[in-house]
C-alpha cells in the first residue's frame, strides 16, 4: 500500500501548487526547493543571504531541468521587513517558513538579533500569510522547546522551561501560531526539528552543527571536540525526513492544523556513538580515520538527552519510514566527500590534506540541542 507521502507527491505532480519557502538558500530551505521543483511545483524563495548561500541555489539548479528551474522566483529580502514578506506571499498557496537564526550559542551571545529575526520575523510572516489567505502555513519549530523536560521520549504536549534565548524564540512562535488560530481562525503547523543533518549543511563557522563540523575535522585531520563525557544523546534526523514532514503538513487535513509535531526518527544516539558512526560512514565511502575525540566541558544551554516520539506525526500527518541515522550518514558523507579536494598541507600543518571547495554547503546552523 502506498504511503500518504507517496500519494501526496503524485497528486502534487498532477496538480501543481504555488509555494513560498523563506530561508530558501539555507540548508533545509534549499532541500525543500529541490524536492518541490522535482515535483514540477512553482516556488517563490525569500532570503537575505545572511546565513544562506547562492551556491546552494546553484546546486539545486544543477539537479533539476531548466523547465523546472524556470518555475522558481527568488526575492532577495528580509523577514524583518513587512513589505518583503507581503510581496513574497502574493499568489502563494502554501508557505514553508524556514528562515531563522539557528544555534543556541549564537542566541546566548546575541539574544537581541535572535529575537528580532526568529520572533519578530515570524510574526510578520504569519500576519501577511493570514492577510493573503494562503491555504497553509508550516513553520520550523524546534526540539529546544522541550528545555528542562526530562521525559523520554519527548511528546508534543509536555515541554519544560526554555534553556536558551533561541529556545524562547521558538516557543514564542508556537504561542503566536496558537493565538492566530484562536483569534483569527488562521491555522498553522509547527514542526519541531530534532537535529536535522544532511547535504548542504555547513561544516564551517562558529556555530556549525555537530555532524558537519566533525565530518570536516575527521577529513582534515583536525581535532574533534566532544562537549561533556560523550554520553549526551540526540535524535539525529536526516534532511529528507524534514522535507517529507513539510510537504505532508502543508497538504494535511483541517483536523491536523493548529498543531505542533516532532520531526525525528525515534532513535537516541550518544555523541560517542555518533563519532563511531561517522568514522564508519566515511570508511564505507573510502576515507579511513583512526582519530580519537577530545573531551571538554559541557556547553551552556544544551539539554542532556533528547529522544522524540513521532507517533503524533505518524497518526495525523501520515509521516512514515523516516531515513535512519546510518543511512542518512552514508548519504551525507558521499555529499561532503564529493566536495572535498586534495591539497598539500598549508602553513606546515600536518594532516591538512583536504579543504572544502567553493561548493561547500550553506552557513545556516543547527544547534546540538535541535533546530
Amino acid at each position: 500500500m502506498a504511503t500518504r507521502y507517496e500519494v501526496v507527491r503524485c497528486q502534487l505532480a498532477q496538480e501543481p501548487a504555488s509555494w513560498l519557502i523563506t530561508g530558501v538558500a539555507g540548508f533545509i530551505g534549499s532541500n525543500l526547493l529541490e524536492a518541490l521543483l522535482l515535483l514540477d511545483q512553482s516556488v517563490v524563495g525569500l532570503d537575505n543571504f545572511s546565513t544562506g548561500y547562492r551556491r546552494n541555489l546553484d546546486e539545486v539548479r544543477s539537479s533539476v531541468s531548466e523547465k523546472q528551474w524556470s518555475r522558481f522566483r527568488l526575492i532577495e529580502g528580509d523577514i524583518r521587513n513587512l513589505d518583503d514578506c507581503a510581496a513574497a506571499v502574493v499568489g502563494v498557496d502554501h508557505v514553508l517558513h524556514q528562515a531563522a537564526l539557528g544555534s543556541v550559542p549564537r542566541s546566548v551571545h546575541d539574544p537581541l538579533t535572535t529575537n528580532d529575526v526568529n520572533s519578530g520575523g515570524f510574526l510578520k510572516m504569519l500576519t501577511v500569510a493570514k492577510d493573503a489567505h494562503v491555504k497553509s502555513f508550516t513553520y520550523a519549530a524546534s526540539s529546544s522547546t522541550y528545555g528542562t523536560s526530562t521525559e523520554l521520549p519527548k511528546v508534543e504536549a509536555c515541554i519544560g522551561a526554555p534553556l536558551s534565548p533561541y529556545a524562547v524564540t521558538k516557543l514564542v512562535n508556537e504561542l503566536y501560531a496558537d493565538v492566530f488560530s484562536r483569534v483569527y481562525g488562521f491555522d498553522a503547523i509547527g514542526l519541531r526539528y530534532f537535529n536535522v543533518f544532511g547535504r548542504r549543511q555547513d561544516p564551517h563557522g562558529a556555530y556549525a552543527a555537530v555532524i558537519p563540523l566533525w565530518t570536516a575535522a575527521l577529513i582534515q585531520g583536525t581535532d574533534v571536540y566532544i562537549n561533556g563525557d560523550g554520553e549526551t544523546s540526540r535524535d539525529f534526523c536526516f534532511v529528507d525526513n524534514a522535507v517529507q514532514a513539510n510537504i505532508l503538513a502543508a497538504t494535511s487535513d483541517a483536523c491536523a492544523r493548529n498543531q505542533v509535531y516532532n520531526v525525528a526518527v525515534g532513535d537516541r544516539t550518544t555523541l560517542n556513538q555518533l563519532f563511531d558512526g561517522l568514522q564508519k560512514a566515511l570508511a564505507a565511502c573510502g576515507f579511513y580515520s583512526d582519530q580519537k575525540p577530545c573531551y571538554r566541558e559541557f556547553r551552556v544551554g544544551d539539554v542532556r538527552h533528547s529522544l522524540a516520539s513521532i507517533a503524533k506525526a505518524e497518526r495525523l500527518l501520515g509521516y512514515s519510514n523516516p531515513i535512519r541515522l546510518p543511512d542518512g550518514l552514508l548519504e551525507a558523507m558521499r555529499w561532503y566527500i564529493a566536495r572535498l579536494v586534495a591539497m598539500p598541507p598549508s602553513d606546515g600543518a600536518l594532516g591538512s590534506k583536504f579543504h572544502i571547495t567553493t561548493h561547500n554547503p550553506d552557513n545556516s546552523t543547527q544547534p546540538l540541542a535541535g533546530r
